[in-house]
């Protein structure tokens, strides 16, 4: 390529990520030819999926930028509120440290809000009507292929060839379709030692559904409160209530995958058992949906670039949701790599300052991820009281729980 010739584009993955890093390359990079690649019809209606997503305020900035972002679809998250349940050796050492908690507010950071509850499919269908009305406008630049699956990737002199059918050759392509742990590592065993990645099974299962709370309770300090989100440690693993728009809230429930005491109970028992979890000041539980199931695990991508190719958000890292991060952290890698191309042509010298450019933010959020984690799954004595007292002291240093705070929401900057 050369400085007459204009960058040539695959995007592959017409996810939220994926439709992000195109539509943000097709404004700031006015002369690029992008062609976007997904395996789902065109016409398939996204709308209506249902899965829950948390963005941070980061991700909200960006969407809005793209002009995606509908916030009468979405939930602000105003606060965030994780405790620990109560370890036997802090519940015996101190009443007062028998229900560790942290909480997170917007107002303390002067911010509109920490981040965002919306599904999935609230997401994707703005994003991708935006792309498409860019499309109509500029065909001759701007190319969907819809219904295409991509087959392979194959570095050529200069470029990267894509196969979806027929070869088509492009400057560089960028993979961002990932999937749950279990696709993921699948991915990872097809491409052999050309993308080298972290692989660790957490030995955990994510229960992910809706939870409906109780309108009515004696105690006010269970009642509803809008915008909270809920993280809750327990000994099986971390479990969380994300606020939904309706009143109801987003449930993700981890627990050991070889003793789980959640896939033989009835949907009363289960909500019985998540009464008794989750802190004393969450709203009581009335009613939760239809759980799904899916493993946990880390998959790490130790680079993001092979040749022309590059990899970002789940498609480079797949974490487990303790965090919530991982679209979040996509959202960034989307974000920097159109604003290194917006300011040179030289698309390998862009490649290799991504790997550095990227690494503090990525390497970070997955170390924090893998750490807290692991943790659930140690069987030596004191693991529970040690995150117990990690929560006291971070709410007790004001100006430590505010950088974590703006690292959730902004990431390493």
């Amino acid at each position: 390529m050369n400085e007459s010739t204009p960058l040539k584009l695959a995007v592959v993955g017409a996810g939220p990520v994926g439709l992000a890093l195109a539509l943000h390359a097709a404004n700031a990079l006015p002369e690029a030819e992008i062609t976007l690649f997904d395996a789902r019809p065109e016409g398939k209606d996204v709308s209506g999926d249902p899965r829950t997503l948390a963005l941070s305020l980061g991700s909200v900035q960006l969407l809005e930028r793209l002009g995606a972002w509908r916030p009468d679809n979405a939930q602000p998250i105003t606060e965030v509120h994780v405790s620990q349940q109560a370890p036997s050796l802090l519940a015996a050492f101190s009443a007062r440290f028998s229900e560790p908690e942290l909480t997170i507010r917007a107002i303390d950071e002067a911010v509109p809000m920490l981040g965002a509850v919306l599904s999935y499919g609230a997401i994707v269908a703005p994003l991708q009507k935006v792309w498409l009305d860019a499309e109509r406008r500029a065909p001759k630049r701007l190319v969907s292929r819809f219904g295409s699956n991509v087959e392979a990737l194959k570095n050529v002199a200069g470029g990267v060839e894509v196969d979806s059918g027929i070869a088509e050759r492009f400057d560089l392509a960028v993979v961002a379709e990932g999937g749950v742990f279990a696709t993921a590592a699948k991915q990872v065993l097809v491409a052999g030692e050309r993308w080298p990645a972290l692989r660790h099974d957490y030995g955990q299962t994510a229960w992910v559904g809706t939870a409906s709370f109780a309108p009515f309770v004696s105690d006010a300090s269970m009642s509803r409160k809008e915008g909270v989100a809920y993280e809750r440690f327990t000994r099986h693993g971390p479990a969380a209530l994300l606020p939904l728009q309706d009143g109801r809230a987003g449930l993700v429930w981890c627990v050991a995958s070889d003793d789980d005491p959640v896939r033989e109970l009835d949907p009363a028992q289960r909500v019985t058992v998540l009464n008794t979890i989750f802190h004393p000041s969450t709203p009581r539980i009335a009613e939760i949906s239809a759980l799904r199931s899916f493993p946990l695990g880390l998959i790490a991508e130790r680079t993001l670039t092979d040749g022309r190719t590059v990899r970002i958000g789940n498609a480079a890292q797949t974490l487990h949701p303790v965090a919530g991060q991982g679209l979040n952290l996509g959202m960034r890698d989307a974000f920097e790599l159109v604003r290194s191309l917006a300011t040179t042509r030289d698309v390998d010298a862009v490649l290799r300052k991504l790997e550095w450019q990227r690494a503090p933010d990525r390497w970070a959020m997955i170390a924090a991820t893998d750490f807290l984690a692991r943790s659930f799954t140690w069987t030596l004595p004191g693991a529970g009281a040690a995150r117990s007292l990690g929560l006291l002291a971070l709410q007790a240093l004001g100006p430590v729980k505010s950088a974590i705070a703006r690292q959730m929401m902004f990431g390493s900057r």
